[in-house]
């Protein structure tokens, strides 16, 4: 999930290739497919001109930079604008753009055209293309997978000296996390620590009040200690689940590690903020997208060797917050045809081996399933376990309003310390029955 999102990266819109992606006298005919101005959508670029040689179509791209992405284009479709053929939304957007007519149902054209759904990873399928969800209702072609992950400094984890004086505090080797109490005992050690002259801390996460970072951050702890959305067997029945002892002590945990182990100001820290922690030298540890490895790996600073990744950690389960988008044919475009040759181009298997080469994150089984898939990338191993793991926000016509109660609820209680766990958790109960009710369920 990514949607109302802080800035992610130094890119801008103007820093992208808008034109066609080959000679003009080659074009005929013309899509224009929007989405977030950052790494990926320039490998998506690079990808597209085999499109254009193979078809004739040219590609224009509108890419808006995070901090613009939902309302850019949740506007355009509200208002019913042509200027997107094709668009990679956010996974959250799936249940509001069905129920509005925005995207075009592609179950008939999947089926026409031999594309199963079955060659996708399942967890991208339900979060990415399906509404309802768990129903064979497709409105995208899964696009750019992506989970929440960590990176440490492994260079850092090596020294003999830290490694010593770990074990002499702790009892044991200083090693990747595997569960949420090895990741704080860590954080903690690293905390105000002195490495080659410099004051370093433990760890970043997200604590994002605006848009929806500290919601991202604390779901990969809350899931872990057992929270639910919702009673499984009674949809929209959330009290015990939401607000259960289990997710009052994940919440709980949450604050203790933001109190305890974060840079000085990190009181509204997202993905940007994060990979500014990471690669200044500042944390050993960062929480963040996937998304953003590939460029982290290649930092001078604190990449190569430097850098090292991990899923996110285990407490009585195991589970991680959701990222990515699926690609959608937006029904108001005038070129609805040649948008639906771009998805059957997209959803060949040698295309999805390019994206994942180019620094795409294909959700093809094809290519995760491949046994070299594992060593394609220092972090491609940790990506194929978080798909097998991940969990998403609400996915309902109203997700934005269930989004900022749960922003506002969770921020008071993690960074303004006010209430407790159990009152901030019992008012997004409340919060979100309301929002429920005033939708008619």
């Amino acid at each position: 999930m990514r949607s109302l999102l802080t800035a992610a990266t130094a890119l801008t819109a103007a820093a992208l290739a808008f034109g066609p992606a080959a000679p003009a006298h080659a074009q005929t005919k013309q899509l224009t497919l929007c989405w977030a101005a950052w790494d990926p959508a320039n490998a998506l670029v690079e990808l597209s001109k085999d499109f254009t040689k193979e078809t004739g179509i040219g590609m224009k791209f509108e890419f808006v930079p995070w901090t613009n992405y939902a309302d850019r284009f949740l506007n355009e479709l509200n208002s019913h604008g042509k200027l997107c053929d094709l668009i990679i939304g956010d996974s959250q957007w799936i249940g509001g753009a069905a129920e509005n007519g925005h995207y075009v149902k592609l179950n008939d054209f999947f089926a026409k055209e031999g594309i199963s759904m079955d060659d996708f990873m399942p967890a991208t399928v339900v979060g990415y293309s399906q509404w309802p969800k768990n129903t064979a209702n497709y409105w995208a072609l899964p696009a750019m997978g992506d989970a929440v992950g960590w990176t440490y400094r492994k260079d850092w984890f090596a020294r003999p000296d830290i490694r010593t004086a770990f074990k002499a505090k702790y009892g044991r080797e200083l090693e990747v996390p595997k569960t949420y109490d090895q990741l704080k005992d860590i954080a903690a050690f690293f905390q105000g620590r002195e490495i080659d002259g410099k004051t370093v801390y433990g760890a970043s996460i997200y604590t994002e009040r605006g848009s929806e970072g500290i919601t991202m951050g604390v779901s990969n702890v809350l899931y872990d200690y057992g929270f639910e959305y919702q009673n499984p067997k009674k949809p929209y029945d959330m009290k015990g689940f939401v607000n259960s002892p289990d997710a009052v002590a994940g919440l709980e945990f949450y604050k203790s590690l933001y109190k305890c182990c974060t840079p000085p100001g990190a009181s509204n820290s997202y993905m940007s903020e994060g990979l500014d922690a990471f690669k200044s030298g500042q944390v050993a540890l960062q929480m963040n997208f996937f998304a953003f490895f590939p460029g982290l790996y290649k930092d001078p600073n604190v990449g190569g060797d430097k850098i090292g990744f991990f899923v996110n950690p285990a407490a009585k389960y195991q589970f991680t917050q959701l990222g990515g988008q699926g690609i959608s044919v937006v029904s108001y475009s005038e070129h609805r045809d040649d948008a639906l040759k771009y998805i059957k181009w997209f959803a060949k298997g040698d295309v999805q081996k390019k994206w994942w080469t180019l620094g795409g994150y294909s959700c093809a089984k094809s290519v995760l399933n491949d046994p070299s898939f594992p060593k394609s990338a220092p972090f491609a191993a940790e990506f194929l376990k978080s798909m097998d793991m991940v969990k998403d926000f609400w996915a309902e016509p109203s997700y934005a309003q269930l989004l900022q109660a749960e922003q506002k609820r969770v921020h008071d209680y993690v960074v303004a310390d006010k209430g407790t766990a159990k009152e901030a958790l019992d008012k997004l109960v409340e919060d979100w029955t309301q929002i429920f009710k005033d939708d008619g369920k």
